[in-house]
């Protein structure tokens, strides 16, 4: 049975090789893992061994990178790469992006569901509109403005949901004996037309252990929150502190309301990065590795580091080895325009040299944590318990051996302290979420 006092976890997948672009230079990595499945399904195995209650893939129809020494920031397709995590798991959750921007809803509809009959009820779709310039061009289009995407993504949303449902649930007779295999006076076209999207079906899938996929959203804004509150049962958040994160949550638990929702039917989940080392300074010593394949980066990231403590940092005039200068220290103070600059500002202030406040992450998009098990698991309790979010979307620095440093050394810490279950709920991504099960289109 699902138990709401425990937090879920996400393990969410960046092309193979972890959040660090240049984690393909470590020693231990396979270079060549963006094309190498086996790597995407070994990951998946061993966060099942962890209980993660899902993988996660995040996506953008575009090449966003300079693959010049980088790696890209998605697998090949999330889709596949997922098909083939699907055959040799049994209870994780296998979550994918897809734009309701460039997609048709049938092509969305019928790509997740016959996964979710494949894996037996453990599907999700992150439903995204897209903002990307280039993705667009990748289309043969120009982006549509905020308020006409987001009229798409309902659009879309509400298609998808209603082709799920156009195979009734008891329609698959399967009846041998007098040769029938499907009643088709339950298997009926839908007919919906919008002002951009317009569908027949019906859709020839029967339902999953799940009923449907369960439908996630990233995004932010009241257009975020609307699509949110109407639609979705997980989201993926990109708070960086605790206020901010408890303030999105509880505005979306307000959005379900608003639309009739039990307000804990829909699940946050915050982004979180990691590296791990037996002490802090060895997990230091791994992000600052990470940073050496990159010199090129280091004159940018410490002048982006100035900017968020109100100082002209440069590497031609400062030692980044050294701590900040006292002088420089006094007059720093923390953005308000940027809630990572209070963690860095806090960095500069313990004495800690350029390099390593960097080191720990302080510009990254999500939260880092640079520490033994023990300081990683300190911090998801920390936010849990805090009413902070629903679970975590971690992503390891480096995928190889990040995933097992997460499962074999925090997974039991968080079990011992009571924050993580030690066996899966049920069989499906709802019951392990504690969603309702869901068939076909709601009205709103």
């Amino acid at each position: 049975m699902y138990k709401g006092n425990e937090m879920q976890l996400a393990l969410q997948m960046v092309s193979g090789y972890g959040s660090e672009f240049s984690a393909w230079r470590m020693p231990g990595t396979d270079p060549a893992a963006y094309t190498n499945t086996d790597a995407y399904v070994e990951r998946a195995k061993l966060a099942e061994k962890g209980k993660f209650h899902m993988i996660f893939i995040a996506d953008t129809p575009v090449l966003d990178g300079n693959l010049g020494s980088q790696t890209p920031s998605f697998p090949m397709d999330p889709l596949l790469a997922l098909m083939a995590v699907a055959r040799e798991t049994k209870y994780i959750g296998l979550v994918a992006t897809l734009s309701t921007t460039f997609n048709y809803p049938y092509n969305i509809a019928r790509q997740f569901k016959a996964l979710d009959v494949i894996s037996h009820g453990r599907v999700g779709w992150n439903a995204v509109t897209t903002s990307n310039p280039a993705a667009a061009a990748n289309f043969g289009a120009q982006v549509a403005s905020r308020k006409e995407r987001y009229n798409m993504a309902h659009e879309s949303i509400q298609i998808v949901q209603a082709l799920w449902g156009s195979w009734e649930q008891d329609a698959w007779t399967l009846d041998v004996e007098d040769g029938q295999f499907a009643d088709m006076d339950k298997i009926k076209p839908i007919n919906l037309k919008g002002e951009y999207y317009a569908s027949r079906g019906p859709l020839p899938i029967p339902p999953s252990e799940q009923g449907q996929p369960v439908i996630f959203q990233a995004g932010g804004g009241n257009e975020g929150l609307e699509l949110a509150g109407r639609y979705a049962s997980g989201v993926y958040a990109n708070p960086y502190d605790i206020e901010s994160a408890r303030e999105h949550r509880q505005a979306l638990r307000e959005s379900a309301v608003r639309f009739g929702r039990n307000p804990d039917d829909i699940k946050m989940y915050a982004g979180f990065m990691f590296s791990i080392g037996s002490t802090e300074e060895e997990a230091l010593e791994r992000r600052r590795q990470l940073m050496s394949f990159n010199p090129h980066e280091i004159p940018s990231r410490v002048s982006y580091l100035g900017s968020m403590v109100g100082l002209p940092l440069s590497v031609n005039s400062i030692d980044i080895d050294q701590p900040l200068p006292e002088d420089l220290l006094k007059k720093a103070y923390a953005n308000p325009m940027d809630p990572r600059s209070e963690i860095a500002l806090q960095r500069l202030r313990q004495g800690l040299s350029i390099r390593d406040v960097l080191a720990h992450g302080v510009i990254n998009y999500h939260p880092v944590v640079a520490g033994t098990p023990v300081q990683v698991a300190d911090f998801l309790e920390e936010w849990f318990l805090a009413g902070a979010c629903d679970g975590f979307s971690v992503v390891p620095d480096i995928a190889y051996d990040g995933v097992a440093d997460f499962v074999n050394l925090v997974v039991p810490i968080l079990q011992e302290r009571g924050l993580f279950h030690r066996e899966y709920e049920g069989k499906t991504l709802r019951e392990n979420m504690g969603v309702p099960f869901q068939y076909g289109r709601l009205e709103y």
